[in-house]
């Protein structure tokens, strides 16, 4: 292992500063992420965040949910920096989330919420934009 390897996960090892910083938004993976609050009242808004994902079983789930705060965590060096998504996260369970089979739209039940609410941030590499809209009956 290189020298510069070494140092860089030994500086890894020591865990992020205390101080961070938050953003209004981010751009990653060819998309601007706009945190709820600073897309409200705006022309676009751009706090739709999906993660596509797996779990143990053969079927494969989506994430959905919608963009709260952009967060830098800095690990004691100016090339080691983490951005982190906090999300508002849908429930995607049946109860939570229906796919049309037609059309392949995604329909989420926005007043169902996630249960897991202890887990709500991921890398921001990890997401893709999403559009929610609204229907009012």
């Amino acid at each position: 292992m290189g020298g510069s390897a070494s140092i860089s996960l030994s500086l890894l090892g020591l865990g992020p500063e205390r101080k961070i910083k938050c953003y209004n938004g981010y751009f990653v993976n060819g998309y601007v992420f706009h945190t709820e609050e600073y897309g409200y009242g705006r022309k676009t808004y751009n706090n739709g965040v999906c993660i596509k994902g797996s779990t143990s079983s053969e079927f494969e789930v989506d994430y959905f949910g919608r963009l709260e705060e952009v967060i830098e965590l800095q690990y004691h060096s100016e090339q080691n920096r983490v951005f982190l998504f906090k999300c508002y996260w849908y429930d995607t369970t049946d109860r939570g989330i229906r796919v049309d089979p037609h059309y392949a739209l995604v329909e989420i039940n926005s007043k169902a919420r996630h249960r897991n609410i202890n887990d709500v941030f991921v890398f921001a590499k990890q997401c893709q934009q999403v559009y929610y809209t609204y229907a009012f009956l």
